[in-house]
């Protein structure tokens, strides 16, 4: 009989502590060094409007925004670079965590710089992430203000690398070696 209760106790703090594993290793990234990851996210909504217009209230309905706790303070995230955000995994997915809250970029678009991309959105182009080689690419060309425009798609995989549009043109980034292609 004795030996029973010892293996019930066994069993039970053997559960307790592997769920406590369980939420510890929940909490952790591939990206552990990092100073900005988020310790929580609230989200709320308020009033809907043009991404471009965020601060006016005068437009009906309701746009979600999630503020994200960084080592820095909350910082939100809204509108369809929220959606975007939050379809790619938000703060634990390969984006991380928000730098710095939205930007206004131009031509009316915005921009919000993670971890680990930054994702513009504009009325014409919608919201397309922007990041590693490509983004570093695009930026040397001028980035939104540049020839190749507002990025017109996600980083797709092509055969030995990656790809991604934009409204003036193309980049890729094939066997480490990156290339810009402007439309004709």
């Amino acid at each position: 009989m004795e030996m029973h209760h010892f293996a019930r106790r066994t069993a039970g703090l053997t559960v307790v502590l592997a769920a406590g594993a369980l939420l510890l290793a929940a909490g952790c990234s591939k990206d552990d060094d990092k100073d900005s990851k988020p310790a929580s996210m609230t989200t709320t909504s308020m009033p809907s409007m043009p991404m471009g217009h965020m601060e006016e209230e005068h437009t009906a309905g309701a746009v979600e925004e999630t503020k994200i706790a960084t080592q820095g303070g909350d910082i939100a995230v809204a509108g369809e670079i929220l959606e975007k955000y939050t379809a790619t995994g938000g703060p634990t997915g390969p984006l991380g965590a928000p730098l710095e809250a939205l930007e206004t970029a131009p031509n009316d678009g915005k921009y919000q710089d993670f971890t680990g991309g930054t994702i513009f959105w504009s009325k014409d182009t919608g919201s397309h992430i922007v990041w590693g080689e490509i983004r570093k690419a695009w930026e040397d060309n001028g980035g939104a203000n540049g020839k190749l425009g507002y990025p017109t798609s996600d980083e797709q995989d092509i055969a030995g690398g990656k790809e991604s549009d934009f409204s003036g043109g193309t980049i890729t980034w094939v066997d480490g070696k990156t290339t810009v292609t402007p439309k004709a």
